[in-house]
């Protein structure tokens, strides 16, 4: 889903459950980054980046569910 930028702003600025949920995404999406630099990841770093990946997928519904009620 595609979404404006005022669109965004505007949810964040108003939705507090919304800023929480984009702010958790943003988080993960950096943890997966830096998990995804490392060459030769561990057993252990490989489940914690499929499980943050499958958090962030939630995360992601969660918030387009959000922005089709706000259109």
């Amino acid at each position: 889903m595609e979404i404006k930028k005022e669109t965004l702003e505007k949810i964040l600025n108003s939705d507090i459950n919304f800023e929480r949920l984009y702010s958790e995404h943003s988080e993960l999406k950096l943890k997966i980054q830096n998990l995804n630099k490392i060459k030769f990841p561990t057993t252990h770093e490989e489940i914690e980046k499929k499980q943050h990946q499958k958090q962030k997928l939630i995360l992601k519904d969660k918030m387009e569910e959000i922005l089709s009620q706000a259109k």
